[in-house]
This record gives structure tokens, C-alpha cells and sequence, in this order.
């Protein structure tokens, strides 16, 4: 049993919403642009619209997740050569996928650049993606903590980006099913603003997902909302 509720909100400073995101059974992504006003607008569409085609699948495999990044890659990348004010636009792709493998189903986590996948279960709230950042990597090179990183100058420095450079590789974990959990999709705009024990109590208080959604959304604007902000929340459990 599968239910979602998902949210994207200009933030409180910023003019215009960079943010796209994909709902619909089965898939549920989220994609945060960059490259300044329209160019982000665009970057992230792009990236989504590559994907729609796999919304339609009854059956999804990893290797469909990969080509569709490979495919959105390479359009974000036609449209950077053919639209000279928007040089330099790229954007982030991060979701979940319900896959088959080996004839078995499967979570899919996908993720490029620096918008999230958060994973709760038995109360506990992990990250099940790892950033494309600059940030990231200090903090794994024990340079920084994860506290410091909030406030750090390159904190809003990715290192990986769907539409920059020539080859693409994007991060992919499976998951098997956990008898009940629940996934948080976002971009920046809600962990810049709110750490991860927020999230995961926000979480715990709103058993609905839109409910989890809104709320989680509404929390990051009233936190300050410098960014756009998106959220998708997806709540599965297995049958007995």
C-alpha cells in the first residue's frame, strides 16, 4: 500500500521557482535548477520531462533510471549550447523508484547534486543519499561537521550536476521493502533551513503524508525560506 503527498513553494526570497518535481505511482523525483532566472526554471523541467515517459511503465528497471538521467543530461545540455543567456544552467535529480529486479521488487534511490532522499523507519530517520558537494565531501574528509557545514561559505557549492560536464554518473542504491516506512524527497530548501531531527519529528506528527508535506514545507518558510522548497512524501507498507 502506497500513498504520497507532495508540495513545492517559492520560499520567502526568492522571485521566481526553480523546483520541478514528479509524483505519480511508482516514481517520485524531485529536481532543483540552477543557472540564474528562466535557465533554472528550465534546467529542472527538462530533467523531469525526460522522465515522464518511465511514469507510464508498468515495469521499471535501473538501467531505465540511468538512461533517463543519461537523456536529460543531454537535453539540458542542447538547450545550454542553443540558448546563450542561459550558459551554464544545470540542475540537481533526486527520488525514488519502484523497480524489479531479478524479478523481485525493489526501492531504486537516485540521486545527482545536492536535493535529498531521507528514509524513516522503526522511528529512526536516515539519509539515504549522499550529496554531490563541496561541503559533503569536507565533512566526509572530517575537515568539518555536519553543524558547521550549515554555515559554510562553499555550502552551496555541488560538485555534480545533471547538465555540467561531458560524462554523467548518477548515484543508485536499492532497497528492499521494510514492512512500513516512509521517504522524504526535498530539495535544499528544506534542509537548509531545518535539520534532520526536525524533519524527523515533523514527520512522527503528521501520519498523512500530505499533511507531513505541507507541514514540512511550512516549517521551512517560517525558518526563513531563502530558497525554493520542495517536498515529496511517500509512505509505504507491506502486506502481512
Amino acid at each position: 500500500m502506497i500513498a504520497w503527498g507532495a508540495r513545492t513553494d517559492v520560499g520567502c526570497v526568492r522571485a521566481g521557482n526553480e523546483d520541478s518535481y514528479l509524483a505519480t505511482d511508482g516514481l517520485w523525483l524531485v529536481s532543483d535548477g540552477m543557472g540564474g532566472h528562466a535557465a533554472g526554471e528550465v534546467a529542472s523541467r527538462i530533467v523531469i520531462d525526460a522522465f515522464v515517459p518511465l511514469a507510464r511503465r508498468t515495469t521499471v528497471r535501473v538501467a531505465d533510471l540511468v538512461a533517463a538521467v543519461h537523456c536529460a543530461h543531454a537535453a539540458v545540455c542542447d538547450y545550454g549550447a542553443s540558448h546563450l543567456e542561459a550558459r551554464g544552467l544545470g540542475a540537481t535529480v533526486t527520488g525514488v523508484a519502484r523497480v524489479v529486479v531479478a524479478g523481485q521488487p525493489m526501492w531504486a534511490i537516485l540521486n545527482v547534486g545536492d536535493s535529498r532522499v531521507y528514509r524513516l523507519t522503526d522511528a529512526l530517520l536516515r539519509r539515504a543519499t549522499v550529496d554531490h558537494s563541496e561541503t559533503e565531501e569536507l565533512i566526509l574528509e572530517g575537515v568539518i561537521s555536519v553543524e558547521e557545514a550549515r554555515t559554510h561559505h562553499a555550502r552551496n557549492v555541488i560538485t555534480r550536476s545533471v547538465g555540467q560536464g561531458d560524462a554523467l554518473q548518477p548515484d543508485l542504491w536499492l532497497l528492499p521493502s521494510a514492512p512500513a516506512e516512509r521517504f522524504v524527497v526535498c530539495s535544499d530548501g528544506l534542509n537548509s533551513e531545518l535539520r534532520d531531527d526536525d524533519i524527523r519529528t515533523i514527520c512522527r506528527e503528521h501520519p498523512a503524508p500530505q499533511d507531513a508535506a505541507d507541514a514540512l514545507v511550512e516549517a521551512a518558510l517560517a525558518s526563513g525560506g531563502r530558497d525554493n522548497v520542495t517536498v515529496i512524501v511517500l509512505d509505504a507498507v507491506s502486506p502481512a
